[in-house]
């Protein structure tokens, strides 16, 4: 099942995540679990949780990515310093609930540092899975999710390491790191922040039970995705 929720804009959408984030901060009885992404939308949902109601509670989260690219901590690119500079640093968010995967190192290294750390932190399913309770993505006009692109090799699609290094990406830059398919199929939520014109096709086809994008496989393997969007609210599944 897909929740498909509808907004005029991007800033009421980024306004509307985040106060269902702190909703599911303050369900919980114990620390969070969440991996961050990157993008557009990404920014302005961080400045929208900085100053939602009781934004205090993710003070106790534990920070990982969805994806990062292969480059410094401080590089312009990095989705580790958009999350940093908009919300780990804006709501105090201790060291040792940052784990960010290092774009500095060898793409391989990195990629196995950053299993070893979701490992430790989170909970695994019964295949050995690190289950995260939620995971925010966006959704690029191609229909990829993270790192995972269109047509990937089968190293990246089939890996059952929660990391891997893609190699080549066909959008810049060409190395990057991200999480796996099976790690979005097992978290308890997965919520997908949609903004920004040219995506309505890539939606479409990812709402498709045929459908063969990024977005479409995550959709497929779970219960329910829930998504966020400021597309047209006619937009269907064709």
């Amino acid at each position: 099942m897909t929740r498909l929720n509808f907004f005029p804009d991007e800033q009421a959408l980024a306004l509307a995540a985040a106060e269902d984030w702190l909703t599911l901060a303050r369900e919980l009885d114990r620390p969070l679990s969440v991996a961050l992404s990157g993008g557009r939308v990404a920014k302005t949902f961080f400045k929208a949780a900085t100053v939602a109601r009781d934004s205090f509670r993710l003070r106790s989260a534990e920070f990982f990515w969805a994806d990062e690219r292969c480059v410094p901590p401080d590089h312009p690119e990095s989705n580790f310093l958009l999350a940093n500079v908009n919300l780990l640093q804006p709501l105090g968010i201790g060291a040792e609930k940052i784990h960010r995967l290092k774009g500095e190192w060898p793409p391989d290294s990195a990629a196995a540092e950053g299993s070893k750390e979701l490992r430790r932190i989170a909970g695994q399913d019964a295949q050995g899975v690190p289950v995260l309770d939620l995971v925010i993505l966006g959704m690029g006009e191609d229909g990829h999710i993270a790192s995972l692109m269109p047509n990937a090799v089968a190293a990246v699609v089939e890996s059952w390491e929660p990391y891997v290094h893609v190699a080549n990406s066909a959008k810049p830059p060409p190395d990057r790191l991200t999480l796996t398919y099976p790690v979005l199929r097992a978290a308890q939520e997965v919520w997908v922040l949609i903004s920004g014109a040219g995506k309505e096709e890539a939606l479409r086809q990812s709402l498709r039970p045929d459908g063969k994008t990024p977005l479409a496989r995550v959709i497929q393997s779970r219960q329910q995705t829930r998504i966020y969007c400021d597309l047209p609210a006619g937009l269907g599944a064709g």
